[in-house]
């Protein structure tokens, strides 16, 4: 009795080999795409053989400004990995609420979920976010642009610590997904959640990260971590002139707005070997002088800190 009969003979209760038969089918057939529920990987003793340590790491806050808005949740998923990138297994998951000091804006509850009544009378403990943590060798957010200046204002621990940004550091579109949103991600990996727990992004970002890129041959985080090990050059066009600005903006400049404590001034990060071709840029379609533009090389363990 072949899958789709047997499907159709237990319509209210098909029978999940059946389903999975069908699926593998559909899959095979070439006209269609198949998405499974996404499971998480259920915790284990630690991988044998050679492997790593990294975090995981979702925040919610009850807004985008790091200096003054709050973490009401925090969410972890503490993974082994291979030297290949491959990921070897699932050591904990952390998943805590925090209740701000006044109450969550509308818009952030509509957003996520997340109500006065949920957090009220949680705190997170540093001392479990330290114990978590310890071991690991890489935090990785998707944003770490956003996550790491919330987490090292909570908790010093995340300073020290490199940091690797799935959003950012993978030219995701290069590699046939639609875009570097968490969603687009999960799908183009076969795979579709119902999200409401930041814990549960970070379960989602483990299935990405473990996906086989088909331009490499390699697993989503071999690639993430190759391009998180490389020094990166910020370069700061302090005091360019205002009429210019749609000619940075086009060769990927962001503002910073002074606000931070860093320059009030356009800039970008390149790579290193790059840093030659953007300061002789800036010299002859910018200042149309011989400049000086100010330049930061930053690494894991600097970059998309709030102190940089």
């Amino acid at each position: 009795m072949d899958a789709l009969t047997r499907l159709h003979r237990d319509e209210h209760f098909p029978d999940p080999a059946g389903l999975a038969a069908m699926a593998e089918a559909l899959a095979r057939s070439g006209d269609y795409r198949v998405l499974r529920r996404l499971i998480p990987r259920i915790p284990s003793s630690p991988a044998a053989g050679q492997t790593k340590v990294g975090i995981l790491l979702d925040t919610e806050t009850t807004g985008l400004d790091h200096a003054r808005d709050e973490i009401i949740e925090l969410g972890m998923v503490k993974f082994d990995y291979t030297p290949d990138g491959r990921i070897a297994g699932v050591r904990d998951t952390f998943s805590a609420f925090n209740e701000p000091s006044a109450p969550i804006p509308p818009e952030v509850t509509a957003l996520t979920g997340i109500t006065d009544g949920m957090v009220a009378g949680h705190r997170i403990d540093e001392a479990a976010v330290n114990a978590f943590v310890d071991g690991a060798v890489i935090s990785i957010a998707h944003n770490a642009g956003f996550d790491r200046k919330f987490a090292e204002r909570y908790w010093p621990v995340f300073e020290r610590m490199p940091w690797a940004c799935s959003v950012t550091e993978v030219d995701w579109r290069t590699h046939g997904f639609a875009g570097a949103q968490l969603g687009y991600l999960l799908n183009g990996a076969g795979f579709f959640h119902q999200a409401h727990r930041a814990v549960d992004d970070c379960h989602a970002l483990l299935e990405i990260l473990d996906f086989v890129l088909p331009t490499t041959g390699a697993p989503a985080l071999a690639l993430l971590l190759e391009n998180a090990r490389k020094p990166t050059m910020r370069v700061w066009a302090e005091q360019s002139p205002f009429e210019l600005k749609d000619s940075l903006k086009k060769r990927g400049y962001r503002w910073n707005d002074g606000s931070d404590g860093r320059p009030k001034s356009w800039f970008i990060d390149v790579d290193e070997t790059a840093a030659k071709d953007e300061i002789a840029f800036l010299r002859t379609e910018i200042y149309m002088s011989d400049v000086e533009p100010g330049l930061q090389r930053l690494t894991a363990f600097t970059r998309f800190s709030a102190r940089i």
